[in-house]
């Protein structure tokens, strides 16, 4: 089997459970550290000549990530490819477990073991704080309806305020963030890099805190580390 992965957190999850068969992944795919195999350039837009070069078996994408014109056209190159869209933990965890079986992996691997332990011990919050979490500057980028980040927030005891507009990424002006009067501001630090100076200013006497986008918006290994360490870092404001 030869795959190549256009989703940084699949490709993790493949390199922890069958590295032999990667043989391909984009510039973005950044974990696990040192991965040496073939680079097809960006998840958006992947030099398909070079997937194709690499001879693959299966393709993996996702509808958020990659552009489903780019799945089409390696199906009509003949490639099989495999494309997700979690947008609730439940649905990641799920979608997972299919990934390893079409890896031809009948036990799962210790990281997806632990995640679902993971996430099935988390705690039912008993309230919500309301929060605005921008993903984006210049313009203002924010969560909005039916994203996993907001599932993964929403289990974590964090509202998002835009979790019933009509747009999963709302663009509002910063008075109408300001004007929802959030108790809390949520700044990941991808895919816009949020940081201590770059962010909370905005948002003048409202708690804010920084997050590892990797753990907010990957579904991977990394949701076996997800709940305790985002929910650390969420009690702490910047």
């Amino acid at each position: 089997m030869r795959v190549v992965s256009l989703v940084p957190s699949l490709t993790e999850a493949v390199a922890l459970t069958r590295p032999e068969v990667l043989v391909g992944a984009t510039d973005w795919c950044t974990h696990p550290a040192g991965l040496d195999l073939g680079r097809v350039g960006g998840s958006k837009y992947p030099d398909l000549d070079r997937v194709l070069a690499l001879r693959p078996d299966l393709v993996l994408l996702n509808e958020e990530e990659n552009r489903l014109a780019d799945a089409d056209a390696l199906r009509a190159a003949g490639v099989p490819v495999r494309v997700t869209f979690p947008r609730t933990v439940p649905e990641a965890l799920t979608q997972l477990g299919e990934l390893v079986a079409a890896l031809d992996v009948t036990d799962e691997p210790d990281w997806l073991r632990a995640a679902r332990r993971a996430w099935a011990d988390l705690p039912t919050p008993t309230s919500h704080r309301a929060a605005v979490v921008p993903v984006w500057r210049r313009p203002w980028v924010v969560l909005g309806r039916d994203t996993f980040a907001g599932d993964v927030l929403h289990r974590l005891g964090v509202a998002n305020q835009w979790a019933g507009h009509a747009e999963r990424y709302p663009r509002p002006s910063l008075d109408e963030l300001r004007g929802r009067r959030p108790s809390l501001v949520v700044l990941p630090d991808e895919p816009y890099r949020f940081t201590a100076g770059d962010g909370p200013e905005a948002f003048p006497r409202v708690p804010a805190t920084l997050v590892s986008g990797r753990h907010l918006t990957w579904y991977g290994p990394s949701l076996a580390e997800a709940p305790a360490l985002l929910a650390a870092q969420l009690a702490r404001p910047v």
